[in-house]
């Protein structure tokens, strides 16, 4: 399978807050997700890992990006 997106055991944390606890994540080139739960479940934590404006305690993010120009 051509994943876009892994995350294998990341982790994030705050101070003593575990806003991210071993989260697993696969996805597919082409395929499209979505983020869903309750407050404070850490999916913006999440999506801000992905775009690198947030980096993981444990464990690391792969984006893998087909950018082309017209």
């Amino acid at each position: 399978m051509d994943t876009a997106i892994r995350m294998t055991g990341v982790t994030k944390t705050f101070g003593p807050l575990t806003a991210v606890d071993h989260l697993d994540l696969e996805v597919p080139r082409g395929g499209l997700y979505g983020f869903i739960g309750p407050n404070g479940a850490g999916k913006t934590t999440a999506i801000r890992m992905i775009m690198s404006i947030l980096f993981p305690d444990t464990a690391a993010v792969r984006v893998e990006c087909s950018c082309s120009s017209a």
